[in-house]
């Protein structure tokens, strides 16, 4: 799915607010949170928040476009995005995401989606640690996540 307007948020736009949020955390952790925040605007907004892919890493689920900027970093503190591309809408889906999500470990966070459809149906057939970049589809996580 390509994201056609061009004022439209980005995945780095809503890393910029989670961390605006909550401050200092891991990579892992703002990985996560960032991917619980597509899942749940795509179920309750009914359409996803950023138009780049999550790929269904080892350790849970991994925007690319992310893991490119804050590689080699345990932890990110700031962000270069625009938190003012945000809407309404979308601030209130990501501090919902953020109240239920956000004081877990980066630990739990992974773990928890290690238990998840979309997730493991994206690794189906990739052993435990193996390198893996399959996609993690709209799809799969509107199905996934409306019926909890």
């Amino acid at each position: 799915m390509t994201n056609r307007i061009t004022n439209a948020s980005t995945v780095h736009d809503v890393a910029a607010y989670i961390l605006k949020r909550l401050g200092a955390m891991t990579a892992m952790k703002l990985q996560k949170l960032v991917y619980y925040c597509q899942a749940w605007s795509l179920v309750w907004d009914e359409k996803p928040m950023f138009s780049e892919p999550i790929e269904a890493w080892s350790n849970g689920p991994v925007v690319r476009a992310l893991f490119e900027k804050h590689r080699a970093k345990f932890e990110v503190a700031k962000w270069s995005g625009d938190t003012n591309r945000l809407s309404k809408v979308q601030r209130e889906t990501i501090n919902a995401v953020l109240a239920f999500y956000g004081g877990k470990s980066s630990q739990w966070l992974s773990d928890l989606t290690h238990q998840e459809r979309p997730w493991a149906e994206a690794r189906w057939g990739i052993s435990p640690g193996e390198r893996g970049n399959r996609q993690i589809t709209h799809a799969a996580m509107m199905e996934y996540y409306s019926s909890l």
